[in-house]
């Protein structure tokens, strides 16, 4: 083919143009921070609160110089653990009706819970209503209102009420409002488990005064917590009988349809027989693998090998006797199987198991459990002129096998990228939120790339740091959630991402 002048012309000035742009954008990539405990949201270890412990259990439980790695070192729990997770009774926290504890920020409970607040750690709970196995967990107020129950079998002083009650479902309703007015709050909640019945409240051998009641109590207590929690995570137990009076058979048929439409009024996911191989079977196994990367989901360890639990005679033949740590392994790979968000440090000699004889998955799981996000490449401009519209090219991983559930309705996407301009005085002058970023499709093995125009509009020459983050846009867009990236190179949870000169 034949050139003329005028298209010769123009294609030397258009690849003179196309090298003046490549000359312009510089690309970085990013290593990631695989080591360091990421204080993220329903993300990580969950560190489990004795019911009858106070804030002293600290040194009194030896969790703050807890031996690691067969006792070659010791190590703080508080800095691997994200949140702390108390199972308590309902009478715990309302004795007398409308006696309130956390209204007595001096009472023994509250002073629990704020010290795990004081170390940067979230709360989570579990209120247990049934007494059998326990102490008297309903308050008696209740009974002594007319309330319908029964004595605990093995212990007859302790009562339970029926859960299909009308007297228990008004009192219930309103110890559960004014709980909410103290902790329906993401700054200090994780999440709830929003079931509560049933023995040890794991949503499994209800006795009901009418068992034909199951299906509206289901529907009443699922309803009951999600108009009242509106703002944390809602977790219920993918219990093979849920709601029902047993607690080991072949699942009933009607479980998944009743999980199901517990999931579709915005709850996620717990399950508490990990590890337990002649419980945790394929239903479950089945059924989490539907909801993968849908809704999170919370492990629980479901033998007790400090304690009573004769673990060595599981099923799967794995578990020697004295030898937690095969346990412990075991429910490691349930877990990773199950991509669940969080693991359980379980109270007591449990959590003494996981650091002095499994301290190595401690530490994995830290690295690959969970999400873990970070902008593993960015292409911006190192120059542009002011009011001018640019593009920047950024792409995201996880490496982590689960997901950031920006899903839920209570997230409602709150969390998305932002990129911002820092000046040289250290003051953001220009803040942009990727609106299009949807952080719960990043799954581990699928990088997502995104291409966001920014406008200079209204910024001044000069010389300019590109930062890029993860930021919360209920809170005037700051950082929202830690990215796995190293410190030195971020601004107040932002990464420093490369400089801009704007002439």
């Amino acid at each position: 083919m034949t050139l003329n002048k005028t298209t010769l012309l123009s294609s030397i000035l258009l690849a003179v143009a196309s090298t003046s742009i490549k000359a312009k954008d510089v690309t970085v990539s990013i290593m990631p921070d695989t080591v360091t405990v990421l204080r993220n949201p329903l993300n990580g270890w969950v560190m489990y609160l004795g019911r009858n412990w106070d804030e002293q259990f600290w040194t009194n439980q030896g969790y703050d110089a807890m031996p690691a790695d067969h006792h070659k070192t010791t190590v703080k729990v508080s800095d691997y653990a994200n949140t702390c997770y108390i199972r308590t009774s309902w009478r715990s926290f309302e004795p007398e009706e409308g006696q309130y504890i956390w209204k007595n920020p001096h009472s023994r409970l509250m002073k629990l819970l704020r010290s795990c607040l004081d170390r940067h750690m979230k709360l989570a709970f579990r209120i247990v209503v049934d007494s059998r196995d326990q102490g008297q967990n309903t308050p008696l107020y209740v009974k002594e209102a007319g309330a319908k129950g029964f004595q605990d079998p093995n212990n007859p002083q302790n009562w339970s009420p029926y859960p299909d009650d009308a007297v228990f479902q008004e009192k219930y309703a309103k110890f559960l409002k004014a709980f909410a007015t103290e902790f329906n709050d993401p700054d200090k909640v994780d999440f709830i488990d929003a079931f509560g019945l049933g023995k040890w409240g794991e949503a499994h051998g209800l006795i009901y005064e009418d068992y034909q009641n199951k299906g509206k109590v289901y529907k009443w207590i699922t309803d009951l917590y999600a108009r009242t929690f509106t703002r944390i995570p809602l977790i219920i137990n993918y219990h093979r009988l849920v709601a029902d009076t047993v607690s080991w058979a072949a699942p009933n048929p009607n479980s998944r349809r009743m999980l199901e439409e517990a999931i579709q009024k915005g709850y996620s996911l717990r399950h508490d027989a990990f590890g337990m191989t002649g419980y945790y079977q394929d239903w479950e196994k089945e059924f989490a693998k539907k909801w993968n990367f849908k809704r999170p989901i919370i492990m629980e360890g479901g033998w007790i090998t400090g304690a009573h639990h004769r673990y060595w005679i599981d099923p799967s033949n794995a578990y020697r006797q004295g030898h937690s740590e095969d346990v412990r392994r075991g429910e490691y790979t349930l877990s990773g199987e199950a991509h669940v968000n969080m693991m359980d440090l379980r109270v007591g000699d449990e959590t003494h198991s996981w650091f002095n004889t499994a301290f190595d998955l401690v530490k994995k799981f830290v690295h690959e459990g969970g999400y873990r996000l970070y902008p593993c490449t960015l292409t911006m401009p190192d120059q542009a002129k002011r009011n001018e519209t640019v593009l920047i090219q950024h792409t995201w991983r996880n490496i982590g096998w689960g997901y950031c559930p920006t899903n839920i309705p209570q997230w409602h996407q709150k969390y998305k990228v932002g990129i911002a301009l820092k000046a040289p005085n250290d003051r953001i002058v220009k803040t942009i939120v990727v609106t299009d970023s949807d952080l719960s499709t990043w799954l581990k093995g699928n990088d997502t790339t995104y291409t966001t125009s920014v406008s200079l509009d209204g910024v001044e020459k000069g010389k300019y740091i590109w930062l890029i983050g993860l930021v919360d846009t209920t809170k005037g867009n700051q950082p929202g959630l830690q990215m796995a990236v190293a410190a030195d190179k971020q601004f107040n949870g932002w990464l420093k991402a490369g400089t801009v000169t704007i002439k």
